[in-house]
């Protein structure tokens, strides 16, 4: 007995496009004034090194960006745009 396959190959060209964003209401930093889709000035690549991170103001901005900026506070930290006092909100 001969059994003869045929084998039928189809092949399916797929290009697939994503992107990512944060929900974040402003679309750059005001500290870097680079895109929250980017990254900051001291990262080399955008993504989870370099989350935007809000205040109980609910600001917005890089977490390298705003940490600097309240290390660079005495003694109490203040939102670069509303400067309320900063704390980060949970």
């Amino acid at each position: 007995m001969k059994v003869n396959l045929l084998r039928i190959l189809t092949f399916v060209l797929w290009h697939a496009v994503a992107s990512w964003t944060w929900g974040v209401d402003d679309e750059t930093c005001a500290i870097c004034k680079r895109a929250f889709d980017g990254c900051c000035d001291a990262c080399k690549l955008p993504g989870d090194d370099c989350p935007p991170i809000w205040g109980a103001c609910n600001h917005a901005f890089h977490l390298h960006c705003i940490l600097k900026w309240v290390h660079s506070q005495t003694p109490q930290a203040h939102c670069p745009l509303c400067r309320r006092e900063w704390q980060f909100k949970e």
